[in-house]
């Protein structure tokens, strides 16, 4: 009953020092993760385990092969995320979804959807196995302000967590992102989980009044709670900002052609002021934001990721070679996904290369399909991600990668519920003082769950519903699609 990890079966690539790293945190992760999934699957049966590359595998797989599971939660958001916008008629998005401690970001675009990566890193360490691109930073409801050593006001990555939490949960004192919103009335008063769960206001402002004798001893000037309030958020938005750059235009993309989709229980806190910063033109909120997650995990497929290394010159006598190994490598995986019960009409193999110039460390995953101009394609992907192309540079074609997958039953989408013939303008259920860098507006609440199809917002408000909360400031659109999801679309604000 020892466990037992084998790079060749984890992780059959070239790169040593990679698969062992990867192997050594997979046997690391075996034994807690095996013996917590064989005492599940007894209750559980026919259980499946969110893998980081936004499929599924069974728990025996899981509970031999845990790397594959590190980033299982966060990739099925994207999951989630991607297919709320592809229901509602977009393809190109940028996802964020922020949590009690952590923000995770990701891109999807057309026609390739979730972007993909090999190089992964957790905790320093190179984890070479397929998963989402996917770039996280500490900064969620539950990071701690603070005044560092030099003066400045940190937010994050350290977190009050669960437990104690927000000062506002009524156990812990330290100031955090969430205490900051509930003092600048973001909350609209309604509390978390549709009120259920009443905050504690005079404890947040306690604890932001601390924090702003703090920085008034450094600014040698009072700083009020409202400004200690506000320059959290300012603090933990430039860190998500910073996040979102990352994975849009440091891969070189335009922040402008893609939509943003925030989920998570405080993801629609901060989205617009985010979309704001980095011009982009719409934000879509869906319903049941802070289950996004879960309901990607259900809607996944069974995926299996197959690699075989090749080390090739890139030129059309080589393409005999990538074929037969793509077919051994399709046979075998379509044995696999056999004997998990899906028929060849329910299975579907995508097959790439991974590619780069003679001389580099890095590759490029590159769409392979039969007559494929490997090279003029490596060199366009080359472009487009680091802004230059080596013509007269030898291609070299690394490994080739399959992934397989098997298509599950999809859990239905909740069809709109009040479906209006006419656009409205929603009458809110009150009104409340909420403050914004410009100042205080007086901004209107609404009920999720009353919203109708085609209701129009009047802005600032805030969007209250059982599992996040969703602030719309001034100066842009909002309504309800025909989907039940809320679209914001921002404008300048001399439109």
């Amino acid at each position: 009953n020892v466990p037992l990890s084998v790079s060749h079966e984890i992780l059959p690539e070239y790169r040593e020092y990679e698969r062992t790293s990867t192997v050594t945190i997979n046997a690391y992760l075996q034994p807690l993760m095996g013996a917590y999934l064989n005492r599940l699957k007894t209750d559980v049966p026919h259980l499946r385990v969110m893998q980081s590359s936004g499929g599924s595998i069974s728990a025996d797989v899981a509970a031999s092969e845990p790397v594959r599971t590190i980033l299982s939660g966060p990739a099925g958001g994207v999951v989630g995320a991607l297919g709320v916008a592809r229901r509602a008629g977009f393809e190109n998005i940028i996802t964020f979804d922020m949590g009690g401690t952590s923000t995770d970001v990701a891109l999807c675009d057309a026609p390739e959807g979730m972007r993909m990566t090999n190089e992964a890193h957790v905790a320093g360490l190179p984890v070479a196995v397929n998963m989402m691109d996917i770039h996280t930073v500490g900064a969620g409801g539950g990071s701690i302000a603070r005044v560092d050593a030099g003066g400045s006001l940190r937010v994050g990555p350290e977190s009050a967590g669960a437990n104690p939490g927000p000062a506002c949960y009524g156990r812990g004192v330290l100031p955090t992102v969430t205490d900051a919103n509930l003092v600048l009335g973001r909350f609209g008063g309604m509390g978390l989980l549709g009120g259920e769960f009443k905050l504690d206001e005079k404890r947040a402002h306690d604890a932001l009044n601390e924090l702003a004798r703090e920085m008034s001893a450094q600014a040698g000037r009072r700083v009020s709670v409202m400004e200690a309030a506000l320059g959290v958020v300012r603090v933990v938005n430039t860190n998500m900002e910073r996040a979102l750059r990352v994975i849009s235009v440091e891969r070189g993309y335009d922040p402008r052609e893609f939509m943003l989709l925030p989920f998570g229980g405080a993801g629609g806190l901060h989205a617009v002021e985010l979309a704001r910063a980095l011009r982009i033109p719409r934000v879509i909120a869906p319903m049941s934001a802070g289950a996004l997650s879960a309901l990607g995990a259900l809607a996944s497929d069974v995926v299996k990721d197959w690699s075989r290394t090749l080390m090739l010159k890139a030129m059309k006598e080589t393409n005999a070679k990538i074929e037969k190994t793509f077919r051994e490598m399709e046979r075998e995986a379509r044995a696999a996904l056999g004997r998990e019960g899906f028929s060849l009409t329910r299975q579907r193999h995508e097959k790439s290369l991974a590619v780069r110039y003679q001389g580099q460390s890095f590759e490029l995953a590159i769409k392979w399909k039969r007559g494929a101009r490997i090279v003029e394609d490596f060199h366009r992907a080359h472009h487009a991600r680091y802004g230059y192309a080596q013509g007269a540079n030898e291609v070299e074609i690394v490994s080739a990668r399959l992934r397989s997958i098997g298509i599950v039953e999809k859990v239905r989408a909740e069809s709109a519920r009040r479906a209006s013939s006419k656009k409205s303008t929603a009458t809110p259920r009150e009104h409340k003082i909420i403050h914004f860098a410009e100042g205080q507006a007086r901004a209107g609440i609404y009920a999720r769950e009353e919203l109708k199809t085609g209701a129009r917002l009047r802005t600032p408000c805030i969007v209250t519903e059982y599992s996040a909360t969703t602030l719309v400031p001034p100066g842009v659109h909002a309504f309800v699609d025909e989907l039940s999801n809320l679209i914001i679309e921002l404008r300048s604000r001399s439109d």
